[in-house]
């Protein structure tokens, strides 16, 4: 087996059959598409846990303080459903386009392991919060199956050296979302860009946090093969190959390597003539590869009844209609507006959606931007927004990002920030000097007027003094300039560059430039 990667183009023989996977997948020589579906957890965002009043704090580090008899499964007590919790759900299936049933039920799923206290876990089977739904990617409806609300389990401590392994029951409890999809992916690319937009939505509506690194949101991949036609005259097949899942994998980026590398894997043992083993594999994130874990079990393996001790769910229209008008503007309807409006480079709204709060952060600036237009209409507009929208993912972020912050932290009024973006624009300060009166805004919380004032950074636009400067960097650099005459305009922006270095980054760089052409040119 060949596999060769989009971009390339080859002779490749006329029976062998092509199929485009998605953006920046490949092309599988011998006929065989991947088919992958998902199995995404994401844990609930709520005070208490999901079936008694035990704090939900995913950031606990001591171990077993977040516990009661109930998630504890200790005999004689009974849970009690997390209301919290199933609107959450709810809302989560409203904004993926899900159906919301009447009737809804809780389920026992039937297994043991060390880090399950009640030899059981309350889960949903077949009557789901949700049922159906899509989420939009690269153009591509991927529909969901079903999202539904179960109890998340303990964690397991491995101690190598001591041989043993500790159970953490602080998480046992949790309430913990899972949406299921349709085998509609095709690639790992796309496995990636659906669970990046998932987490957005999440993040969104406050339902989780989904920090992957904490173990917030855990992805787990089915996948399979199955043949392609290798002529024009065969009809694709609807059959699929043996299932194999990949479970708890933490990172979107290792879920696209691991579908890659497990499409891989499967397409060579298939080549061979031989069979898939139904099975779950771990990924190995150092050697980039999959690994046998256990054989996969069935449905009917957990033995699903219904919770005797949990009554149904009756669902109100009444009740679903009115979580459906808390929706937030979603990520995708947020992106096309704020091309539409403000006019933003596709990258740089990117950037901005990613996370709510610099969102919003953002159309706070924008809003104090439009304020002033209004309040002195006599001077030229700019696009303000685009100004700012620079800053803000350029370094603003940069300043979170080594304070290790978040924008609900930061000292930086919307009203201080669109003050300084305004001096920005009317040529007050350089853009260089706005970025350390950021800096220094983000350390004291003062105004960029007091800043400005303080360290004396209001920018030179007298003509007689810049080119006072200018003559002197021009005796400094008489290779630069004579440079600069002989068709180099590089060594133009060397020299206004040494003026901007000497001032501090205070002068006007547009005179600056102007200044030099002149004196050049006499």
């Amino acid at each position: 087996m060949r596999i060769t990667p989009l971009n390339m183009s080859d002779n490749w023989p006329p029976q062998a059959a092509f199929f485009n996977l998605s953006p920046m997948c490949y092309f599988i020589r011998m006929g065989y598409e991947a088919v992958i579906g998902l199995e995404i957890h994401a844990e609930l965002k709520t005070k208490t846990k999901m079936f008694c009043y035990s704090l939900n704090d995913p950031d606990e580090k001591h171990p077993n303080i977040n516990i009661c008899p109930i998630c504890m499964g200790h005999p004689g007590t009974l849970p009690i459903i997390n209301e919290e919790a199933v609107k959450k759900v709810i809302m989560v299936g409203l904004a993926l386009h899900g159906e919301i049933p009447e009737f809804s039920q809780f389920d026992r799923k039937n297994y043991f392991y060390p880090d399950l206290p009640k030899g059981y876990q309350i889960s949903q089977y077949k009557h789901p919060l949700v049922s159906g739904g899509y989420l939009k990617i690269f153009d591509k409806k991927i529909k969901i199956t079903r999202v539904h609300l179960e109890e998340d389990t303990g964690r397991l401590i491995h101690d190598k050296e001591a041989g043993s392994s500790l159970v953490d029951f602080n998480r046992a409890g949790v309430p913990l979302m899972e949406l299921v999809t349709e085998p509609d992916f095709r690639s790992g690319e796309e496995v990636k860009k659906f669970g990046e937009e998932l987490q957005k939505i999440l993040r969104y509506l406050k339902a989780s946090d989904a920090n992957m690194e904490k173990g917030q949101m855990r992805v787990e991949v089915n996948i399979s093969l199955r043949e392609q036609p290798t002529t024009n005259n065969q009809q694709p097949t609807t059959d699929l190959g043996t299932k194999v899942e990949i479970k708890n994998i933490n990172s979107f980026k290792f879920a696209a390597d691991a579908v890659d590398y497990e499409t891989k894997r499967q397409a060579e043992i298939l080549e061979k003539g031989e069979k898939i083993k139904q099975e779950t594999r771990g990924w190995n994130e150092f050697k980039k590869e999959t690994f046998s874990q256990r054989s996969k079990e069935e449905a009917h393996d957990y033995r699903y009844f219904p919770e005797p001790d949990l009554p149904p769910l009756n669902l109100s229209r009444e009740m679903v209609e009115e979580l459906r008008a808390k929706l937030p503007e979603l990520p995708e309807i947020k992106r096309q507006r704020f091309l539409k409006e403000y006019r933003l480079e596709q990258d740089i709204i990117a950037i901005l959606v990613r996370e709510k709060p610099l969102a919003d952060y953002f159309e706070e600036v924008v809003s104090e931007l439009k304020q002033h237009d209004k309040e002195t209409p006599e001077k030229p507009k700019k696009n303000l927004a685009k100004t700012a929208a620079a800053f803000l993912t350029g370094d603003f972020l940069r300043i979170l990002n080594e304070a290790r912050a978040e924008i609900s932290d930061i000292r930086i009024s919307p009203e201080n920030f669109g003050e300084l973006m305004l001096y920005v624009a009317e040529d007050k300060i350089s853009a260089l000097v706005a970025k350390s009166v950021l800096d220094e805004m983000f350390r004291t919380g003062e105004d960029p007027s007091e800043i400005i004032d303080r360290l004396g950074l209001w920018q030179i636009s007298d003509s007689s003094d810049l080119e006072n400067i200018a003559r002197h960097i021009l005796e400094e650099n008489p290779q630069a300039a004579g440079d600069y005459k002989k068709g180099k305009e590089a060594s133009l922006q060397f020299l206004v560059g040494q003026v901007m270095k000497d001032t501090r980054g205070k002068a006007n760089p547009k005179i600056v430039q102007e200044i030099i052409k002149k004196i050049l040119s006499s």
